[in-house]
């Protein structure tokens, strides 16, 4: 596997609405794993294709928290094992619940932090990485973390939807996780 070179809003890609996965082939496969390895190392908690100059609508996130747990916190989850997602040309279809702001960070943008609203429950429509139909209903950081890695598909960035954003301090910065 390979690590990839993870773009900044000077490349344009960051940007563009990406285009609808088409071919499920071995070319995909690795994408999807190169993009994995890639999140981890950062590290991250989520990785949109676009944000490694690839103009497909597919991310990848790792998360601690699962649908149904109970926890309506929006604060990151403390590390320790997680569910692997691959999500391609997901439909984000409801959102429900009331809206809450979190702070966000994101590795396109390193150094910066900003307080974000969003809903605090999604239903998401997807497909795996082998092209099978998958549903997802999940609240709280999960839900948040997935409209994030969402807006990257349509090339938008936290910071413009940021209520506040700022630079952090590095003691800050190693305690957040990044998507």
């Amino acid at each position: 596997m390979t690590l990839l070179t993870i773009i900044t809003p000077s490349n344009p890609t960051l940007r563009k609405k990406a285009a609808r996965v088409t071919v499920f082939d071995a070319r995909l496969q690795t994408l999807i794993d190169d993009m994995l390895e890639t999140m981890q190392a950062a590290p991250g908690v989520g990785l949109a294709a676009p944000q490694v100059a690839q103009g497909l609508r597919l991310f990848v996130a790792r998360l601690e928290e699962e649908p149904g747990t109970g926890d309506d916190s929006d604060a990151s989850p403390p590390p320790g094992l997680g569910r692997t997602h691959v999500m391609i040309n997901p439909k984000i279809t409801r959102f429900t619940g009331d809206a809450v702001v979190g702070t966000e960070a994101c590795l396109s943008i390193p150094e910066y932090l900003g307080d974000v609203s969003r809903p605090h429950e999604i239903i998401i429509k997807y497909l795996d990485r082998h092209g099978q139909k998958r549903k997802l209903r999940t609240h709280g950081w999960m839900a948040r973390v997935l409209q994030h890695e969402y807006d990257h598909l349509d090339g938008v960035l936290f910071i413009d939807k940021a209520e506040k954003v700022w630079r952090v301090e590095l003691e800050e910065q190693a305690q957040t996780e990044w998507t």
